[in-house]
């Protein structure tokens, strides 16, 4: 038999037919951003980035140049030895750390149980972590004020009265952790939740318990690997919150790193602009560890795509 050749296609339309519309574009293919787009998005670039920089740079000119002077760096050199800085960084430090370590061992488990034993719970569980967004910081820190004065009043003859002085400790108020737990509890209730939907709780839970993983063990090596971004975010938000939080702090008398800034604004102008930038460097380089710290480098690498078990076929 003779081989059939194809015809092509304007050979078999038939003499005064429209012509055939242009086949679409094959999805490998990118289209290329259009020449006033990308004038618009540098743009937009242009303008943030100068939102953001020339107040920095203004700031940074400030402490440097002294009319009469010159250049001159005194104001960060003298940053180290001013008396209050490094105690009260290392304080601001110390109580974003267990700041976040308390929210987290609150949240978590919280979280998880509502996930798999209680969905119907959730609405409650929300509206109690949202509560914090309602009351003011004033509102908040007059109520632990008037508990403060109320318990050594009341409660000298008991043991409590040793805690409620220990709380108010001034090397390390733990009275700050708790207030600072409060306010961060819709930032990481909602961190939490957006990791949580993201993942088949039930069903991770439920195959783990099958394999004979006890509690501890589901928690900590199968939920947790999966919520890594979402605690990573949840620390990041505390963390900022923590360190620029300076109204429940400076109304209770304690001098963390916020307060102390203010403080010494009034008398050194300069290295209060120069610890302000300090602190913005010190801010910005623990938040790009604690985002480094969210992304899995196994799953970047792989592209987050598993390889396709092997099978075996049997020839019959």
């Amino acid at each position: 038999m003779a081989a059939m050749t194809p015809t092509a296609p304007d050979e078999r339309a038939p003499a005064g037919s429209p012509p055939a519309p242009a086949q679409p574009a094959p999805r490998g293919t990118a289209r290329r951003p259009r020449p006033r787009a990308r004038v618009w998005r540098g743009a937009v670039l242009a303008l943030a980035g100068g939102y953001f920089l020339v107040p920095l740079i203004a700031s940074f000119v400030f402490t440097v140049h002294v009319p009469g002077q010159g250049i001159t760096f005194d104001a960060y050199t003298e940053l180290l030895a001013a008396d209050g800085f490094t105690e009260s960084l290392l304080l601001s430090l110390g109580l974003a750390a267990a700041t976040i370590a308390l929210s987290l061992l609150l949240a978590v488990p919280a979280l998880i149980a509502v996930r798999i034993g209680s969905p119907r719970l959730r609405p409650v569980v929300e509206v109690m972590c949202m509560l914090p967004l309602v009351v003011p910081p004033i509102a908040l820190v007059t109520g632990i004020t008037t508990v403060l004065r109320w318990g050594p009043e009341h409660l000298s003859r008991t043991p409590l009265y040793q805690t409620f002085l220990a709380v108010q400790n001034e090397d390390f108020p733990v009275v700050l952790v708790l207030a600072y737990t409060v306010l961060a509890l819709p930032f990481v209730y909602r961190s939490l939740d957006a990791g949580l939907r993201a993942v088949d709780v039930p069903t991770l839970v439920e195959a783990a318990r099958s394999c004979g993983a006890s509690w501890p063990h589901v928690i900590l090596r199968v939920l947790l690997p999966n919520l890594r971004a979402s605690l990573a975010g949840a620390a990041f938000l505390t963390l900022a919150l923590v360190l620029g939080e300076f109204t429940i702090a400076s109304l209770l008398g304690f001098q963390p790193f916020a307060v102390w800034i203010v403080s010494i604004s009034g008398a050194q102008a300069r290295m209060s602009v120069a610890v302000s930038i300090l602190s913005l460097l010190i801010t910005w380089l623990l938040l790009l560890v604690l985002s480094r710290a969210g992304t899995h480098p196994t799953a970047a690498a792989t592209g987050g795509a598993a390889p396709a078990p092997a099978t075996s076929h049997k020839e019959s």
